[in-house]
Order: structure tokens, then C-alpha cells, then sequence
């Protein structure tokens, strides 16, 4: 195992705003930044909606922290959370997080941990988390796909689902991969390796083909029309078409 697998990253976890169902999925999503050795869950655990978390936390080794409702009506587990995270940044033991929620108000946390060069991938629904969250992130993952895509793993035994659905691929994110090729180091045939333009995507934005219920870059590019995927020696390279 290399070093890069055995950075060390840590959870957190509005269960207020979140669901447990998505802790399998995400730990694994999590496992390509290095080892979630510390893993949080914050919420009013007195709240009868936060009931189906009490199973999940043993089962992962998740440790609860209580946050009682100071405010009718609100709750202060946005804040428990900021000053925790910004404890272990200071503390410097940490290489980056994973933020499970779709509160806006945990946007300013994601920047001030970015600026110090730390990974942020977001957990959240892609419907109810704001754009400004989305964005502020290294990478946003909608946790409901990931939660369908983890349904389908098990239905099919682990093997790819082909009837799973795909989400369909906007515009925007064709134009984004076309300039990401464009601006990558191409051969005379026109192909460039994969892995830089996903690099050079990746830097520009922070989609995740996850989103699109795809597991690989590659998968997503020779699904599209729009690039021509060849593998050489192990590689993956990359043409627009159109």
C-alpha cells in the first residue's frame, strides 16, 4: 500500500441533514483519499428521527456526538461541526474530509479547509444542497446515486448492472471534458491519455462521474458519443469526435 492510501481523512456528519443509508457508499468513495480513521456523527440524539442512526454508528465505528437544540426550531449541529473540523485542521493530523450534508451553511467551512490544501468531498443530495456548497467542494457526490449504485452492486453481486440507469451527461460537462482534451498533451493521431484530461477536468470543476451513475471516467467517455476511447498498454487515451 502507498503512502497516498494511507493518508488519514476524517468524516463528518450532519445527521440532521443526511441519511445513514449512505455511510457503506461513502466510506468506499472516501477509501480512494486514504483511511477514515476519524469518523463523527453530530445531531440531537433525543430526536426520534435520528433513531435508525443508533445501529449504524456501531456498525461503523462512527462516534456520536450529542448537540442538544438550543433555539427552537434550529440547531446547532452546523456549528459543533465547524469548530471540530477547524480543531483538526489546526491540530495539522489531518489530510482531508469528507462532509456528509446538504446544509448551505457548512459553504464557508469547505473554502477556509480548501485554502489550506486539504481534499473536502461532499456528501449530499444534489437536489436540496445549494450550488455554492456543490462548487465549494473538491468534489460533490449526490449520495442518493451513490446509494443506487451500491443497491445495484448487490443485486448483481457485485458485477456491473447494465440496466441500471445512467443520468444523462449535460452540455456543459461535454464542453468541459472537450476544453479539458484540448488542453492536454495530444499525439499526431489526436488522443491524449485519459488521466491528465481527468486531471485537468477535475482542476476546473468538480463533477464526479459518480453523479452520472457511472464508476469510471472511462466508462462515462466511451459511452459518449462525443470522444473515441482506445487502450494501449494498460492506458486509457481519449479523442474528441464532436
Amino acid at each position: 500500500m502507498t503512502e497516498q492510501l494511507l493518508k488519514n481523512i476524517a468524516l463528518l456528519i450532519d445527521a440532521d441533514n443526511t441519511t445513514p443509508a449512505g455511510i457503506d457508499p461513502v466510506l468506499t468513495a472516501l477509501a480512494e483519499l486514504g483511511q477514515v480513521n476519524i469518523r463523527r456523527a453530530y445531531g440531537n440524539w433525543a430526536k426520534p428521527g435520528l433513531k435508525n442512526w443508533a445501529q449504524i454508528t456501531n456498525d461503523y465505528g462512527i462516534r456520536p456526538q450529542q448537540q442538544f437544540d438550543l433555539t427552537k426550531g434550529k440547531n446547532a449541529t452546523d456549528m459543533a461541526m465547524t469548530i471540530d473540523a477547524l480543531d483538526l485542521l489546526y491540530q495539522g493530523k489531518v489530510d482531508g474530509f469528507g462532509i456528509m450534508s446538504s446544509d448551505s451553511d457548512f459553504t464557508p467551512l469547505v473554502s477556509r479547509l480548501r485554502q489550506d490544501g486539504l481534499v473536502v468531498y461532499g456528501f449530499g443530495s444534489k437536489n436540496r444542497a445549494p450550488q455554492a456548497l456543490q462548487t465549494a467542494c473538491t468534489r460533490f457526490i449526490d449520495i442518493d446515486a451513490l446509494i443506487r449504485d451500491d443497491a445495484d452492486d448487490s443485486d448483481t453481486g457485485g458485477k456491473s448492472n447494465a440496466k441500471s440507469d445512467k443520468e444523462p451527461v449535460d452540455e456543459a460537462l461535454i464542453t468541459l471534458l472537450g476544453k479539458a482534451w484540448r488542453a492536454a498533451n495530444r499525439g499526431e493521431d489526436g488522443f491524449a491519455r485519459l488521466g491528465e484530461v481527468g486531471q485537468i477536468a477535475g482542476n476546473r470543476s468538480n463533477f464526479d462521474v459518480r453523479n452520472y451513475g457511472y464508476k469510471r471516467l472511462t466508462d462515462m467517455m466511451e459511452a459518449l458519443p462525443n470522444f473515441e476511447v482506445q487502450r494501449r498498454n494498460g492506458q486509457s487515451w481519449v479523442k474528441r469526435l464532436r
